[in-house]
């Protein structure tokens, strides 16, 4: 258990972050939902290959979360490594335990490129957002 106003080596010095984590993993629950729902269950877009924007979109939030999150370049890759993973298991699951959904090699390509361009912003001031937000709430 991570105590209050500590930080473990792999995190970044937060006041809550069990907070932080949960919302992380929660970000992850959503993905597997929008994932894992029946295709009828969600809007229909008319925009020729949107899904792959979204793939894009999410993974990279999924990967940049993690960089606002994990203290060393190299804990932020692996989850990236393990973002890109889950994006390739979501796809299988698609594939083997949903009825009207099927995986697709672009949308892992377009979930990788997501995760990648996470991990970029390692990188810039947004790396330390969630920090200065963690700091304002105190």
């Amino acid at each position: 258990m991570i105590e209050r106003g500590t930080d473990a080596r792999w995190l970044r010095g937060f006041e809550r972050p069990g907070l932080w984590l949960a919302l992380w993993f929660g970000l992850f629950g959503l993905v597997a939902t929008g994932s894992l729902v029946s295709s009828a269950d969600l809007p229909e877009v008319s925009i020729a290959h949107f899904d792959k924007v979204q793939h894009f979109v999410g993974y990279a939030a999924l990967s940049g979360y993690a960089v606002m999150l994990f203290a060393r370049l190299r804990t932020q890759a692996l989850m990236a490594l393990a973002v890109i993973g889950f994006g390739i298991a979501l796809e299988v699951a698609q594939a083997t335990l949903t009825p009207d959904r099927m995986g697709d090699a672009a949308d892992v390509v377009a979930n990788s490129l997501g995760a990648l361009a996470g991990l970029l912003l390692s990188a810039t001031p947004v790396a330390h957002w969630l920090q200065r937000l963690d700091a304002r709430l105190g």
